[in-house]
């Protein structure tokens, strides 16, 4: 199957309850033998949002990456992406649902003996049919977007530092021209200048192509400067789900685990501080 592959097109503005959620997920549960993960799971993602999904060590939050992008089977409940019913999705179904999401990787997922160019450009020979040289310049086109000079294309992963590492990672989830994107821990590691170039980016791709983006992250100042949206996992359940300065208010101890001691009370006055880039 030959993907289309052109500059996305945004959808035209309609009202909020005339546009079916990106992502729906109604009493999921999943567990691995005895070891229950998730338990009557339930939150929707809605188009053009940015949702972050934050949990303690063990609360699901990987597993329900995994979930969401196919590679795991939930054992109970319902999981809809893009209005397919993933627990229904014949072989058909599934393909053209991957092909129109993208994945960031937590370290990256690239493959150390291709150059950064040829990293990028293998979901288009993977899905598409499109002559190298096309290819060759879909993937310096994706280079320059997730900010990375020209020279880095011809470079190896294991020759980029962990900035750069992230937006080569961004890069090839941006092959196809995705309409949700997922960013497993897009900042993990990073110095804080570095991460907060990549939120910029991730507002930024936001802003110009209109994307629906998921991320897992524990990062704080992440959290407060681009999502719009915050779902606390615990004890196999949302928590909490809401805006940062919402959930800052809960009493759930499960939530307010996020929101005590001197980093979150950091991050939330420097949130404070800065005008903010998210649309209102």
């Amino acid at each position: 199957m030959q993907a289309a592959i052109s500059p996305p097109v945004l959808d035209a503005p309609a009202p909020a309850k005339a546009r079916a959620p990106a992502i729906v997920v109604k009493g999921l549960g999943t567990r691995f033998g005895d070891h229950v993960v998730h338990v009557d799971l339930s939150f929707e993602v809605q188009r053009g949002e940015i949702f972050a999904i934050i949990g303690g060590s063990g609360s699901g939050k990987s597993t329900l990456l995994r979930e969401l992008i196919l590679l795991h089977r939930p054992d109970a409940g319902s999981v809809a992406v893009l209005g397919i019913d993933l627990l229904q999705a014949d072989a058909a179904q599934a393909l053209a649902l991957r092909q129109r999401c993208g994945v960031m990787f937590q370290h990256g997922g690239l493959f150390a003996s291709l150059n950064i160019r040829e990293n990028i450009g293998l979901p288009l020979r993977e899905h598409t049919q499109l002559p190298d040289a096309v290819v060759d310049g879909l993937a310096m086109a994706k280079l320059a977007m997730s900010g990375l000079p020209a020279l880095a294309a011809e470079q190896l992963p294991t020759e980029l530092s962990g900035g750069m590492l992230k937006r080569a990672s961004l890069a090839r989830a941006l092959a196809l021209d995705p309409t949700l994107l997922f960013l497993d821990e897009p900042t993990a590691g990073l110095d804080p200048i570095s991460a907060a170039g990549v939120d910029e980016l991730v507002l930024a791709l936001r802003g110009q192509f209109g994307l629906t983006i998921v991320m897992i992250t524990h990062d704080l100042d992440t959290l407060w400067r681009v999502a719009d949206r915050v779902a606390v996992l615990a004890d196999g359940r949302v928590q909490g789900l809401g805006a940062m300065a919402e959930l800052a208010l809960s009493d759930n101890p499960a939530v307010r685990a996020f929101f005590d001691g001197p980093r979150a009370r950091s991050a939330a006055l420097q949130s404070q501080q800065e005008p903010s880039s998210k649309p209102k």
